[in-house]
């Protein structure tokens, strides 16, 4: 059956001489496979369209299995980010884990919104580090390992200060961060935002002004939390990593 779909290409992959298998995340069925034919050809309409992060109007024929692309339309390119290194590095790591951590043609609406804010954000502005943990942290719900970051997460303590868990799982109040000895305290105001930053979308946010050694916290939390909870080997993170130490 041929539908009209709109979604960004996230992933693709060589197929044969000439074709391309490409991932899509569309708000319509979620995140799929599609075989785009002659796509490695440089002069083909289907070369274009099937670029990562391109954001497209595709016809698509759906089918159990692989589906096939017929043709396409590019709606974004996000030039900006596909010309600037550290850009495309930030595109490549969401992109990459929502890959890996979405399940294939299960419709997500709310977070296809979010990833396109936020991808959008990293074309417009110079620093994306807080709309990409945004956008983790809702990731990692879907992915059904989120943080708990509104509450102690042994007890349910909803006062500060907390302290945060990686093995716990989250924020630890006063009475029961003595179960994880490694716990980083948090202030409150790095706390709630934590939380803030988990609950609301990039749209309800306007200007996001958070220090520098604040956002070095939260990326260095996340990070170690991803690594025990994530499950998944991620290549542009490494690569993010090596850019942030050569700053």
């Amino acid at each position: 059956m041929l539908e009209k779909i709109d979604g960004f290409i996230i992933k693709t992959q060589d197929y044969g001489e000439t074709h391309k298998i490409v991932t899509i995340f569309s708000k319509k069925i979620g995140k799929f496979t599609a075989l785009a034919r002659g796509a490695k050809k440089t002069k083909s309409r289907m070369a274009a369209v099937t670029q990562p992060f391109i954001h497209a109007q595709l016809f698509i024929y759906l089918n159990s299995g692989l589906s096939t692309i017929q043709q396409g339309e590019i709606i974004d390119s996000f030039r900006a980010v596909r010309e600037d290194i550290i850009k495309t590095s930030y595109a490549a790591y969401i992109t990459e884990l929502t890959d890996k951590l979405l399940d294939s043609k299960l419709p997500d609406p709310y977070l296809y919104d979010q990833f396109h804010q936020t991808l959008t954000w990293i074309a417009e502005n110079e620093d994306a580090a807080i709309p990409i943990l945004m956008y983790e942290l809702k990731l990692f719900e879907k992915g059904g390992f989120a943080p708990t970051v509104d509450r102690c997460t042994n007890c349910g303590n909803r006062n500060t200060p907390y302290a945060f868990s990686i093995s716990e799982g989250g924020m630890l109040c006063i009475k029961c961060r003595h179960l994880d000895e490694n716990a980083v305290g948090l202030s409150d105001s790095l706390a709630k935002l934590l939380h803030i930053f988990s609950a609301v979308g990039l749209e309800r946010v306007g200007s996001i002004s958070v220090k520098p050694e604040n956002k070095k916290t939260l990326r260095q939390l996340l990070n170690m939390y991803y690594d025990q909870y994530g499950g998944f080997h991620l290549k542009s993170r490494k690569f993010l990593e090596q850019l942030d130490r050569l700053k």
